[in-house]
């Protein structure tokens, strides 16, 4: 009876190979394409607009969170993006559970770097919609409604990128279980 869950737990059905293998595919995609849309979104955030006669503008450059929202998301964007190819191309040469725990470590450090971008941006966010009168800081949100919108839409992308990350490290961290001392 052992050896009959030893041959189980040594070779998976091959559905449930099909089916970790299209998880796998399908959350690097759409943490692609969150990560990517991220990016450009707050890449492209910028307003300028009169008041008494004089011009103000709002960009993301002017803020190191926002800066480093714009940097986590692209870094995540092109190591998914590598991370997908070996997904893709080597599954059968590349893949054992040995080298899936190196993708379970890049999984977790791309989930950690989005992550941290967006809690920094986070912050940044609720000073500029809401101001703080402790330290003086008035609310920007109210005169840049269109830049503010871009960087909560950025956000809130870049909130989905961090589910798919999370997604993508569990998966991985289940299948690297599978390593043999």
């Amino acid at each position: 009876m052992e050896t009959n869950q030893a041959k189980l737990h040594q070779n998976p059905p091959q559905n449930t190979k099909d089916l970790f293998h299209g998880a796998q595919i399908c959350l690097r995609i759409l943490a692609f394409a969150t990560t990517l849309a991220a990016t450009w979104t707050i890449l492209t955030s910028k307003q300028t607009i009169l008041i008494i006669g004089m011009s103000f503008s709002a960009r993301y450059s002017y803020s190191p969170a926002l800066k480093f929202l714009a940097l986590a998301n692209g870094i995540a964007c092109a190591f998914s993006a590598i991370s997908f190819v070996f997904v893709v191309f080597l599954r059968r040469t590349f893949f054992n559970p040995t080298n899936y725990f190196f993708l379970f470590l890049h999984d977790l450090v791309m989930l950690l770097l989005v992550l941290a971008g967006c809690a920094a941006a986070t912050a940044i966010g609720y000073v500029g919609e809401y101001g703080n009168s402790h330290s003086g800081w008035s609310p920007i949100c109210d005169h840049f409604h269109k830049y503010c919108k871009r960087v909560t839409a950025s956000l809130a992308v870049s909130y989905f990128s961090v589910l798919f990350f999370l997604m993508l490290t569990i998966i991985s961290a289940s299948k690297s279980r599978q390593i043999k001392v």
